[in-house]
């Protein structure tokens, strides 16, 4: 098997994915496209994705499918909502906090930007490892509150408060925001899933690190308080532990 290439993660990629992001809504294609093979690229450095079976919980833009099924991935979508494109076109219905997924059967679970969106972060993240097969791998990633866009469409408002920032947003585009604070977004930090990787047992972490930024800035996770604002997002790879072998008599 061939070694994986890693990526040169420099101020060119950073600069390239947040041109794109400015375009996320006149360009969608554009966008998720570009998110969907540099997610693609990471997670291939770690594990090899052809013929696996890898599960996107929180499924959303049809890119991500087709980056995957390129790739040769046995690619299912899983989201609560069947009206998503991609859990459309042949995916699962079903919620993050109980997956309709046998325990150790999944060998990839990739989520993108979920865990900003719901109310149990480790309870979520527990249930991506439950499913994780022994030495399966789980890329995890989200956008925490304090970061720059952590109240989405209506940031940087939220930096006064969510509320504020509702209502600014209502006042300014006649409709409100997609994300409401307690609702379909929360406040979610990089502390907790700091937290949650060093204290579960039965996985390792392979990749901490700012999603969208330089490697160099991967020191910024060090810095309780800067990291919340700085980090952007927060990036995690894990690879669950092989099942302890009972002793022989």
């Amino acid at each position: 098997m061939t070694a994986p290439t890693r990526q040169r993660r420099g101020l060119r990629r950073s600069r390239d994915l947040f041109a794109s992001f400015l375009v996320e809504q006149s360009d969608p294609d554009r966008f998720y496209g570009h998110l969907a093979a540099d997610s693609l690229a990471t997670l291939s450095e770690h594990v090899e994705v052809r013929d696996r079976i890898v599960v996107d919980v929180g499924a959303g833009p049809a890119q991500f499918a087709a980056a995957f099924r390129a790739a040769g991935a046995h690619y299912v979508p899983l989201d609560h909502d069947p009206h998503v494109a991609s859990v459309a076109d042949g995916g699962i219905v079903g919620s993050a906090l109980a997956l309709p997924l046998a325990t150790g059967s999944i060998d990839i679970v990739f989520s993108s930007n979920l865990l900003e969106h719901v109310p149990d972060v480790e309870g979520v993240a527990d249930e991506m490892v439950r499913v994780l097969r022994p030495g399966g791998v789980l890329y995890l990633s989200y956008t925490n509150w304090l970061s720059p866009w952590g109240g989405h469409e209506a940031s940087p408002w939220h930096w006064v408060s969510g509320d504020y920032a509702a209502r600014r947003y209502e006042r300014k585009h006649g409709k409100p925001p997609k994300n409401r604070l307690g609702e379909t977004i929360h406040r979610t930090s990089i502390a907790q899933g700091l937290t949650w990787a060093t204290r579960t047992p039965d996985i390792e972490i392979l990749a901490a690190r700012p999603r969208y930024l330089p490697d160099t800035f991967r020191h910024l996770l060090r810095l309780p308080g800067v990291r919340e604002i700085l980090t952007w997002n927060l990036l995690l790879v894990v690879r669950k532990r092989p099942a302890p072998v009972a002793p022989t008599r």
